[in-house]
């Protein structure tokens, strides 16, 4: 690292000849000695001074008319070792200063799950936070900037009022690859909105087994419709121009880099445990999880995350002959590879038992950047001795940096380093709200509708003489966000600018119509009001990663009390909202309507758009629903195969029956049964007599 006051760098070398580098003070006396044999000190320093600032006044990695591959190597030959191993290191914002970006030559920065410059930041916060950190990248020697990163997964899921999109395990239900693109387009203006060219999505898992905390980031246990959902990378980086190379990354102006994660296996870890081994035959393995990848790759995908799992009892991590020999050797992917969270210190175990190696394992694999977050001296000082050492060798190192550097080519930000405002009326925008509401419709399955198969109960009547919505999620805007919102495992409440299911129904409903609230009704409640019918609204608490791993499967207490409570005393349509399949069986015949939700997000106005008949059904479902968690792992074509709700399962509601009207509660049928045999027993005195 050099000091202020030390004596400037001599400058890069001009030429190379016969494999032997001639500097520039060399050639121009050369030059001195032909033209002016009696030349004069002052004239050679002239001369010297012209060299010097004439090389500088062009260089070819600054100049855009240049080829990519041209200005990569121009720059990778001016680098030193740090500046090198800077480029690789991408650290935490909360470690990250300008003076740090300078001194350590730092690559990349990103915000972590609810990691934020303020509580409820607005953009220009964002913008001002990431443009002072890119200052001091700029001022480096070289000017090389940094690339900012975050989980947008769901929309831009940190930032306070941004629209959150439904999480994937509903956006596979809908089968729409077009409305997925929107959906990332929409995205990538909102992430540019906080000054940030750079998102950690999508995540292209095949989750094959609902008991991993991650599933619900993943489309669908089918990898052909994870494939198709792919598209969303067109929609964050943009449609490829006709004729481009195959596994060259693309990112056109205004949008974002995307990151296909994780790879590869992570949906396939054994009883679905987060972070552990997939075990699997290489049929498995590139016939289930490797599919989206070859997708992602076509469609211009700029970096791949690695996945902190195992495939048989090897961690991806450090696996060179996937990483390396398989993704960009078979695939010729040509983006940069980035670890992900503390990956490599997760080489050994325990983690972080010997960090030097997890370096060495994790670079020599393949891995091209560095998620350090925060230890950044010890990984820079580590990879530095191991290059020195020749352990890694510099060939890596320059293969690494030239992908990275690929990246920030293509996507102008060397151009355009600074962000602005100019997108700031983008985050939370209503037209992506709109966008956000229509996901949500088309994700909504309705598993059950009816007890008798000529009478469906939904959609229910807007007027009615009293409505009751009942649950723990009915009036919880983190509840129906889930995990990756705001913060990193989610929340409760109003975590963030959103619609609620109530208030959804509030407005849907008439005028006339009243609304009653009640999230754990009890019996005493339940027979002094009379209600025309009831929507219950339950599920899981939100989660993320690790804390998601689940053996049970049950929706949160009370919630199958509350089910039991108000379907029991009045006709009642049941929306679950969570981010797999859970235990439902035991109250499927208390409830008239069943529908899965998902983890809608924001926009909770789509549920009661459906519910109300608004707009029908359409969605499928994109997971196997079990009957029991004994049943699990249960995929599609399995032999064992004996679910509750199948694979593709979805009921559409019938325009050519009859439609729930606001019929009494169970309470007033028993009344009406009463008056039947006092009626009857009426008639029988009468004839007697």
């Amino acid at each position: 690292m050099r000091q202020a006051n030390q004596s400037p760098a001599r400058p890069p070398p001009l030429i190379r000849a016969e494999g032997r580098q001639v500097d520039h003070a060399e050639e121009t006396l050369r030059f001195s000695e032909m033209v002016c044999p009696n030349v004069s000190w002052g004239c050679l320093l002239l001369l010297l001074c012209f060299a010097w600032t004439g090389d500088a006044d062009y260089m070819k990695y600054k100049d855009p008319k240049q080829p990519v591959n041209t200005r990569i190597k121009d720059l990778i030959g001016r680098m030193t070792l740090a500046e090198k191993i800077g480029q690789m290191t991408q650290i935490e914002r909360s470690v990250a200063s300008a003076d740090v970006m300078k001194n350590y030559f730092i690559g990349s920065i990103l915000s972590g799950g609810g990691s934020v410059p303020a509580p409820q930041a607005t953009p220009a916060m964002w913008v001002n936070m990431v443009n002072e950190f890119q200052k001091g990248a700029l001022a480096t020697r070289l000017g090389i900037p940094m690339i900012y990163g975050i989980d947008a997964v769901h929309g831009n899921n940190n930032v306070y009022n941004a629209t959150i999109f439904p999480h994937n395990v509903g956006l596979g239900a809908t089968r729409d690859p077009d409305l997925v693109k929107r959906i990332g387009e929409a995205t990538a203006l909102e992430v540019r909105a906080t000054g940030i060219p750079y998102t950690f999505a999508p995540c292209i898992a095949v989750c094959r087994d609902p008991r991993w905390g991650r599933c619900y980031e993943s489309y669908s246990e089918d990898h052909k419709i994870v494939q198709q959902m792919t598209d969303i990378i067109l929609g964050l980086q943009g449609e490829i121009p006709v004729n481009h190379t195959k596994g060259v990354p693309y990112v056109a102006k205004n949008k974002v880099a995307a990151c296909a994660k994780h790879f590869v296996g992570d949906g396939g870890t054994h009883n679905g445990i987060n972070e552990n081994n997939t075990i699997i035959d290489v049929h498995g393995l590139l016939g289930i999880h490797m599919p989206p990848y070859y997708d992602s790759i076509i469609k211009g995908v700029a970096t791949v995350m690695v996945s902190y799992s195992s495939v048989n009892g090897e961690k991806m991590h450090a696996n060179h002959d996937l990483v390396t020999g398989y993704l960009k050797s078979k695939l010729r992917f040509r983006g940069f590879v980035i670890s992900d969270w503390l990956g490599i210190d997760r080489i050994t175990s325990p983690a972080g038992a010997n960090y030097t190696y997890s370096v060495q394992a994790g670079i020599n694999a393949g891995i091209d950047m560095v998620m350090v977050p925060f230890n950044y001296t010890e990984f820079i000082e580590d990879a530095t001795s191991l290059v020195n050492k020749r352990i890694i060798s510099m060939s890596r190192i320059d293969d690494a940096v030239s992908r990275i550097l690929r990246v920030k080519f293509t996507m102008g930000l060397f151009e355009n380093p600074l962000a602005d405002l100019s997108f700031a009326d983008q985050l939370g925008k209503k037209e992506h709200r709109e966008l956000a509401r229509e996901a949500v419709r088309k994700s909504l399955v309705l598993l059950k509708n009816g007890n008798t198969p000529n009478q469906q109960f939904l959609p229910l009547p807007k007027k009615a003489s009293k409505i009751l919505v009942a649950g723990s999620h009915a009036s919880n805007l983190g509840y129906q966000c889930g995990g990756w919102s705001i913060q990193w495992m989610g929340g409760s409440g109003d975590i963030t600018a959103g619609t609620t299911i109530l208030d959804a129904i509030k407005s849907t409903v008439g005028d006339a119509t009243p609304v009653v609230y009640s999230e754990n009704p009890d019996d005493s409640f339940m027979k002094n009001n009379e209600f025309s019918f009831a929507i219950v609204v339950v599920g899981e608490p939100p989660y993320a990663e690790t804390v998601g791993d689940n053996t049970d499967l049950t929706i949160l207490d009370p919630g199958p009390d509350t089910i039991r409570t108000v379907c029991s005393a009045v006709k009642c349509a049941v929306v679950v909202v969570s981010g797999r399949p859970v235990v439902i069986e035991p109250y499927l015949p208390l409830m008239e309507a069943l529908v899965a939700a998902w983890l809608p997000g924001t926009e909770g106005q789509g549920v009661a758009d459906v519910l109300f008949g608004d707009y029908g059904f359409t969605g499928k479902l994109s997971r196997t629903w079990f009957k029991s968690v004994d049943q699990l792992p249960m995929n599609f074509g399995d032999p064992h195969y004996d679910p509750l709700f199948p694979f593709g399962f979805g009921l559409a509601v019938n325009s050519s029956q009859p439609g729930f009207s606001g019929a009494r509660s169970r309470g007033d049928k028993k009344e009406i049964r009463v008056w039947a045999v006092l009626s009857l027993l009426l008639s029988m005195m009468l004839a007697w007599a």
